[in-house]
């Protein structure tokens, strides 16, 4: 069997940030999608005489975790990832509770998983989302020092500020985020 394709968990994306908005006929498609994706996952990783395995019941314990994390995916990155490391931790769970070992290949998932160079990191966006909640002077010490890495003289001449008040901005700007995000 082949791996979802890309088109088909794009569309996942999409169902699962209107379900998240509160569409309740988005979610229904996403779960009924979804579990057509999960049951193929499961079926590919059931070992061939699994006695004490049901293929359902191991859909149904993965539909429910992705209920119970539907809050842990982040609106903008790729559904898939997300939807298989549950699928994936869940079947090893599975397999632990019966006494078995299963390793899992993800070598199939290659098609699923955007290449990591073409998307923006989760760090990168949180950064910008970050220096983006400051203003004017402590967004631009804040993102000389922290983004573009350059030295406190080189944004003090830039800036046309003393090092000191480059120093304090930087401090500042630091402390603005901390309060901001929640990390004193």
């Amino acid at each position: 069997m082949q791996p979802a394709s890309p088109s088909k968990l794009q569309g996942l994306d999409d169902l699962l940030r209107r379900a998240l908005a509160g569409d309740e006929r988005a979610y229904r498609a996403f779960l009924t999608d979804a579990a057509t994706i999960v049951r193929r996952f499961a079926a590919q990783r059931m070992p061939r005489h699994s006695a004490g395995f049901d293929l359902e019941d191991l859909v149904q314990e993965i539909l429910l975790a992705v209920h119970a994390k539907r809050h842990t995916w982040r609106p903008g990155e790729p559904v898939g990832p997300w939807l298989f490391a549950i699928a994936r931790y869940k079947a090893i769970d599975a397999y632990r509770r019966r006494g078995k070992r299963i390793e899992i290949d993800i070598a199939g998932m290659g098609d699923v998983f955007e290449d990591p160079a073409g998307a923006p990191t989760a760090i990168a966006q949180d950064v910008s989302r970050a220096v983006a909640s400051l203003g004017g002077r402590q967004r631009a010490v804040v993102s000389a020092l922290s983004v573009e890495g350059k030295s406190i003289s080189q944004t003090a001449r830039e800036l046309d500020m003393s090092e000191g008040a480059v120093r304090v901005a930087f401090h500042r700007g630091l402390s603005a985020i901390a309060r901001k995000f929640g990390r004193d």
